[in-house]
């Protein structure tokens, strides 16, 4: 994972540098005033993913007309430069902040500081400043479109085996203390750990999403927010049992069935059979013989949402899996038939 994190660095980093050489480069060749701005623009540009690249790029364009009407409006009627510039940036910042445009501020002022010390607002100087952005953002785009996304898509999957092995994990420690047993782990920090795990690789996600232009993608983000909502059922499954004083002889079939559904913790399970294995033991439960004391009625009522938790768990996998497009429920009815023989 460090590894990949400083190759990204450095590819960013190649291609900033690229990219702004690249922009000054063109706009030298086409004799442009102010050339090194373009440079600036590409390196201002070129963000972490294509589609912020891209969504960036449009909001420069559209900020940068109202940049230029501005300028003639602003320094056409001020002498003082100062004074002048400053009202500006006001304007030109009150308008980004109320559209989340931010971003596009810096660029924006740079070409405003052009206007400024040429006071020149003839069209072929107002080409000039188009050209400069239209150079950079578009250095920006056509660099933005090399990006290692398979080493990407297979990091992805590294992520989601391991959050499967974490949640295993935390399942066989909940089985354990419903059978007696000692806990070998700390849960809490267990589930703690795999939460901002969880919120990483969602971030991963989306960032791999918006470098392919794909809806596949899309895919992962919905695995990982799947996950990380069966974590915080289980954050509170924690908390009930381990109010549970005397364990029942009830637990030791919650925990049976614990060690049994925790194998089924994997990408490929559509969670039926586990399911119906669920609402058996919901049904015999009903059919034992009614507590004989307070403590034994209290046991058995955490054991019982202790129960609905679990049902809750296989519901949110269930649902991921009917969210998913015709194909993609294809490829998951085939592996859960092999699964079941």
């Amino acid at each position: 994972m460090v590894k990949r994190k400083y190759k990204k660095q450095i590819l960013r980093a190649v291609k900033i540098a690229l990219g702004s050489s690249a922009a000054i480069y063109i706009a030298s060749l086409l004799h442009l005033d102010y050339e090194i701005s373009a440079g600036t623009i590409a390196l201002l540009t070129i963000v972490t993913t294509k589609m912020e690249t891209i969504r960036l790029s449009l909001y420069r364009i559209i900020t940068l007309l109202f940049s230029i009407c501005m300028a003639w409006v602003v320094f056409g009627h001020f002498n003082n430069e100062w004074a002048a510039f400053g009202l500006f940036i006001f304007v030109l910042v009150m308008m980004c902040e109320m559209l989340g445009w931010g971003a596009t501020l810096s660029v924006n002022a740079v070409i405003g500081s052009h206007f400024l010390t040429r006071l020149e607002f003839s069209g072929q100087f107002i080409l000039n400043e188009v050209l400069l952005v239209l150079i950079g953002i578009t250095i920006a785009i056509v660099l933005n479109l090399f990006n290692d996304n398979e080493s990407s898509r297979k990091e992805l999957i590294i992520h989601m085996r391991s959050a499967e092995k974490q949640l295993q994990i935390i399942l066989a420690e909940m089985a354990s203390y419903l059978l007696y047993e000692n806990m070998q782990r700390d849960v809490w920090e267990d589930i703690r750990q795999l939460e901002e795990q969880l919120k990483q690789y969602i971030i991963d996600a989306c960032e791999h999403h918006d470098n392919t232009f794909s809806s596949h993608p899309q895919y992962y983000i919905d695995y990982f927010e799947m996950r990380m909502q069966q974590c915080n059922i289980l954050d509170s499954l924690h908390s009930e049992i381990t109010k549970i004083r005397n364990m029942p002889i009830q637990a030791k079939i919650i925990a049976d069935y614990i060690l049994y559904m925790k194998d089924y913790v994997v990408e490929i399970s559509y969670a039926s059979i586990q399911l119906e294995q669920l609402y058996t033991i919901f049904e015999d439960m009903k059919k034992e013989p009614l507590p004989e004391s307070v403590e034994e009625f209290e046991s058995r009522a955490i054991l019982y949402h202790v129960l609905m938790d679990l049902e809750e768990f296989l519901i949110i996998k269930k649902k991921f899996v009917d969210g998913l497009d015709e194909k993609q429920k294809e490829i998951y009815w085939k592996q859960e038939k092999r699964n079941c023989h």
